[in-house]
């Protein structure tokens, strides 16, 4: 099992930034690619952005691409997204997410095996 813990989401104006984090415990050894999703209200979720747990490549969906950084800190068991020149659009519950597959990269929320609570980021002037 691996445990999966958000925070750092928070109320911000259009324009600015935050740095989301998923502490990872557990089998977090055995993950090999972690990622975020999110999910506005009447929307499904959507995929915003992974890292490969042993080599550290990236991939981002198109509308967050130069506006948020995944990082991974290994001796941490820690995955961060940083978020800036937020806009109203990127307000949603953002996941943090595992999956025991590596080797290529999947959108697919079926593809990550494990899944956090989720925190709460809301744009707004």
């Amino acid at each position: 099992q691996v445990q999966l813990v958000e925070s750092g989401g928070g109320l911000v104006q259009p324009g600015g930034s935050l740095r989301l984090a998923c502490a990872a415990s557990g089998r977090t050894f055995s993950a090999k690619t972690m990622g975020w999703f999110r999910q506005a209200p009447g929307n499904e979720r959507e995929f915003v952005a992974a890292v490969s747990w042993n080599f550290g490549g990236t991939n981002y969906v198109d509308s967050v691409k130069g506006r948020f950084t995944i990082t991974r800190d290994n001796a941490k068991n820690t995955v961060y997204l940083q978020m800036n020149s937020l806009k109203l659009e990127d307000t949603a519950v953002y996941y943090c997410v595992a999956s025991m597959t590596g080797g290529y990269w999947s959108r697919s929320a079926g593809f990550y095996d494990y899944w956090g609570q989720g925190t709460q980021v809301t744009v707004s002037s």
